[in-house]
């Protein structure tokens, strides 16, 4: 029953991060759309905005729904992980990406209503996040007691570093065009 409902959990786990990815791509490209002209940019917005909610209401909470409900079931099959201490620190990282989930859904009610408070660059810097959520989560998982807190600590901010440079770089090219 287990390897069940942990192939359910990394099925799902697959599918909120494909939508929190791409709804904050479709947040980059919605504030991009504020710099078109009319009837452009209402015409984009719209769309963006009908975007949004499908991914979110379709794809995305339906997942966090399941990870959630997998992820619990899981530790009320085999409770003995709630003992270990890498699942604490996991878990700790669940939370911080239950967050960034909700801070996301704020975001996109924000822009249906028109407000618009963090530029294209900034959402790019706010999608690495989750791929530094998605790294501490995975490694934690698989690695359990193996991982070294030193270098595990240290390869996340290395991490965060490189992507950080990454979308620097990335907005220097583009700006250079």
């Amino acid at each position: 029953m287990y390897q069940y409902i942990l192939s359910i959990h990394i099925i799902f786990v697959v599918c909120w991060f494909a939508g929190l990815f791409y709804m904050v791509r479709l947040f980059i490209y919605h504030t991009e759309a504020q710099e078109k002209p009319e009837p452009d940019r209402k015409i984009l917005s719209d769309q963006f905005e009908l975007m949004e909610r499908k991914l979110w209401y379709i794809i995305t909470v339906p997942s966090m729904v399941i990870v959630v409900a997998a992820g619990i079931t899981m530790l009320i099959l085999v409770p003995a992980w709630l003992q270990q201490p890498w699942m604490h620190i996991k878990l700790s990282f669940v939370i911080g990406l239950l967050v960034y989930h909700f801070i996301c859904q704020n975001k996109m009610k924000q822009m249906a209503k028109g407000i618009y408070k963090w530029t294209s660059a900034q959402l790019r810097i706010w999608n690495e996040v989750a791929t530094i959520l998605l790294f501490a989560i995975v490694f934690l998982a698989v690695l359990k007691d193996t991982v070294s807190w030193i270098f595990g600590v240290v390869g996340i901010v290395l991490l965060s570093i490189l992507l950080m440079a990454g979308v620097k770089i990335y907005k220097y090219y583009r700006t250079k065009k």
